[in-house]
Parts: structure tokens; C-alpha cells; sequence
């Protein structure tokens, strides 16, 4: 089933979703909103299916973070399962992110495109695997920020904060969620391409995020498929926390400097 079709699917509960659009007021959901919340339930359905945990971050509003957390922990439906969820805290930041996540979880992330706390936590949680959901109001992101973006635009984000459009998002997503476990065909992971023989992604560059230096220019970094070893003896700048593209086991750039987180 495609997500298109996971869509409708996942728009069943007419009477539910109908509810949720009177409470986003007279004009309801965004243009695209409702592709937009069932792709990112169909991706967070198959993280839990898989094992995986959610982690919820929202620097400037962390009730929110709590509020998604308790969403998906604690569920209101009897009969719906309760899911790996937890919120993280502003002061943690990027650290505690860092420390908690395993590559498979996902990242919910309520915040508006201009806080910086957000934007280091999404542009590194590649390099961790994670998938990526942001939930916000005001200018939209630049395309690739997250993995899938539910976004309220033409809003003042810290009026949306308290309007009840984050809240919406995310109980629309913690819905469409479990209507994609009522179609476990859904859960399957898509193919990916393993190995170093593959022809279609063998000349992209990795985003990993490096760890520590070592001898002769070695750097130990943290890739989506684990730790590994890569050679930045050709390329200045690189730190603990730096961002960097690597290609055949070698530093390509620096793409963002390390955090100090």
C-alpha cells in the first residue's frame, strides 16, 4: 500500500478528524497537511514496529516535549498500545540526545525553524539515524531539514505554541500512528541498499558526526550504521562534534563545526 493510500486509510476516524479541523479554526488543516501527518505516522509506525523509541525535543516549549511523550506512553483509547516515548529537556540538549538515541529511533522535534537548539539536534540526527519529524509555525524550513515536516506556516510561532496547532499536529499523529498498526502489511521496511558494491548510492557521500580524534588523522565518527574509522588527514577543521561527509572510509568536508555540546 502506498502512502498515498496509507493516507486514506489513516483518515478513517471521519468523525475524529473532522473534530481536529474545527479545532484548527474556520480554515482548518494546511495545504498538504493531512499527506504530510500520515507519511510521518506510516515512518514512526514502522520505527516502533521495528524497536525503536521515540524521542521529543522542544527547546523553547518543553511542555510539549512532555505532552507528545505522555501522547504515545499513556494512550486515552483502551485497546491502543502504549509506545516507547520520552521527552528530553532543553538543558539536555544535543548532549543528552546524543547519549540517549540508538540509530532506529525517530526524533519529534516542536520548535520554529529559528531555534538553533532544534536545528543542531535535526542537522546530526542523520549521522545517529533517527528519523526525523518537526512540528512548528512561521517560515518553513529549508527542504531536508527533517525527514518529514508538519508545519503550520502564515502563523507567529509562539502564538501557535499556545493556539492549540502543535497539540493538533501531534494528536493527529499519535492517531494516524495506530491506524497504521491496523494494517501491518504498512510495517514492512522499503528495500535499502547494502554493502560497498551498490551502484546507486556507491559515489554518495555519509553524513556522520565525529567523536574523537586519533593518530595520523584518523577521526572515530558516528554513522547511522555504527562507529567507524575515517581518514580527515586531507581536510582542516575537523573536531569532536564536527559534521562531515565521508566517501570510501575518507573525510570529504566539514559541513558544520563541532557543537561543544
Amino acid at each position: 500500500m502506498s502512502v498515498g493510500t496509507a493516507a486514506q486509510s489513516a483518515a478513517g476516524p471521519a468523525g475524529a478528524l473532522d473534530a481536529e479541523r474545527g479545532a484548527a479554526g474556520a480554515g482548518g488543516l494546511p495545504p498538504g497537511f493531512g499527506v504530510d501527518v500520515a507519511g510521518a505516522a506510516l515512518a514512526l509506525a514502522r520505527r516502533f514496529a521495528h524497536g525503536g523509541t521515540l524521542w521529543c525535543f522542544a527547546p523553547a516549549w518543553p511542555a510539549h516535549a512532555h505532552h507528545v511523550a505522555v501522547e504515545f506512553v499513556h494512550p486515552v483509547v483502551v485497546g491502543t498500545r502504549a509506545l516507547p516515548a520520552v521527552a528530553v529537556s532543553a538543558e539536555a540538549g544535543v548532549a543528552g540526545l546524543r547519549t540517549l538515541c540508538r540509530a532506529g529511533d525517530a526524533l519529534v522535534v516542536v520548535a520554529s525553524s529559528e531555534e538553533p537548539a532544534a536545528r543542531r539536534a535535526l542537522a546530526r540526527a542523520p549521522a545517529w539515524g533517527l528519523t526525523t519529524i518537526w512540528i512548528g509555525a512561521g517560515p518553513r524550513p529549508a527542504p531536508g531539514a527533517a525527514d518529514h515536516v508538519l508545519w503550520w506556516e502564515g502563523e507567529v510561532p509562539s502564538q501557535a505554541a499556545h493556539t492549540g496547532r502543535f497539540v493538533l499536529s501531534y494528536h493527529l499523529l499519535w492517531e494516524l500512528t495506530h491506524v497504521c498498526f491496523e494494517h501491518p502489511g504498512l510495517l514492512e521496511e522499503p528495500q535499502v541498499c547494502s554493502g560497498p558494491a551498490c551502484v546507486t548510492c556507491g559515489d554518495e557521500g555519509r553524513l556522520v558526526e565525529v567523536l574523537r580524534l586519533g593518530e595520523g588523522g584518523a577521526v572515530l565518527v558516528r554513522a547511522a550504521t555504527g562507529l567507524e574509522w575515517a581518514d580527515a588527514s586531507l581536510v582542516e577543521g575537523v573536531s569532536p562534534g564536527s559534521l562531515v561527509l565521508v566517501h570510501a572510509g575518507s573525510v570529504l568536508t566539514v559541513l558544520a563545526e563541532g557543537s561543544g555540546e
